[in-house]
């Protein structure tokens, strides 16, 4: 079972992950390409995907089988994802 401290930080790789591909124009990336690039188990993927799309960051198309087949960022995931690179921003610049 994972803690509290790597569900967090599974989410988060996740919405940084869909980000990223939303900055290379592609709006939706495959579960299968997702878990390769995270190298996270289909059960702590699945557990991070339910979680954000029910928080409505993110939304999923599922298999059969319960796993992300594809995975996108939302309206109100992008503006999240925006907000936070403009506060990271904003602390580099007052360093």
């Amino acid at each position: 079972m994972t803690t509290l401290r790597e569900r967090k930080t599974n989410r988060k790789a996740v919405l940084r992950s869909l980000y990223g591909a939303v900055g290379h124009n592609r709006s939706e990336v495959s579960g299968s390409a997702l878990r390769a690039e995270l190298g996270l188990p289909d059960e702590d993927l699945s557990a991070a995907c339910t979680y954000l799309a029910d928080d409505g960051l993110i939304s999923v198309d599922w298999t059969s089988h319960g796993t992300p087949a594809a995975v996108s960022l939302t309206h109100e995931g992008i503006r999240l994802m925006e907000q936070q690179e403009e506060q990271e921003g904003q602390e580099e610049e007052r360093e």
